[in-house]
C-alpha cells in the first residue's frame, strides 16, 4: 500500500527510520499543503476585507490609520506571497526526489528542522555558512 494511504493521524518521522522514506515525504507533502492552503485562505480573507474597507472616512487621522493597517497587511501578504511560492518548490522536490537534501553539500537536512521548516533547503550548518557570507558581503 501507499504511505499516503496508511499514513496515521498521529505519524512523526523518526530518525529510526530510512531517510525521506514514503511515509516520510508523504507527511511533509501533506504539512506543506496544509500550511499552503492556510495561507492562500488568508489571502482570500484579506481581499476580502480590502474590499470591504475601501469605503471613505472622513477623519484624517481614521483615514491614516486605515491606510497604515492596509499598508501592513499588504506587506504580510506580500511575503506570505513567496513563503506560497517557497513551498510550491519544496513540493516540486518532493515530486522529483530531491527533498530533505541540502541543495549546497547534498546531505540531508534534520528531520528536526524539516519538520520545524519545511522549506528548508540547506542543513543547519550551510544556512549559517551562507547567512555568515552574507552578513560579510553586506557590509562592503
Amino acid at each position: 500500500m501507499k504511505a499516503e494511504n496508511f499514513l496515521p493521524d498521529d505519524y512523526r518521522p523518526a530518525e529510526d527510520e530510512p531517510f525521506m522514506n514514503d511515509r516520510q515525504l508523504e507527511y511533509f507533502r501533506r504539512k506543506l499543503t496544509a500550511w499552503k492552503h492556510e495561507l492562500l485562505e488568508q489571502s482570500a480573507e484579506t481581499l476580502e476585507g480590502l474590499a470591504e474597507s475601501a469605503r471613505s472616512v472622513p477623519d484624517i487621522a481614521d483615514r491614516a490609520s486605515e491606510e497604515t493597517d492596509r499598508a501592513l497587511e499588504l506587506r504580510t501578504r506580500d511575503r506570505q506571497r513567496k513563503l506560497v511560492s517557497k513551498i510550491e518548490v519544496a513540493l516540486r522536490r518532493i515530486d522529483n526526489g530531491e527533498y530533505g537534501y541540502c541543495e549546497v553539500t547534498g546531505e540531508p537536512i534534520s528531520l528536526r528542522r524539516l519538520d520545524a521548516r519545511p522549506i528548508a533547503t540547506m542543513t543547519l550548518e550551510a544556512q549559517e555558512r551562507h547567512e555568515r557570507r552574507e552578513r560579510v558581503h553586506r557590509d562592503d
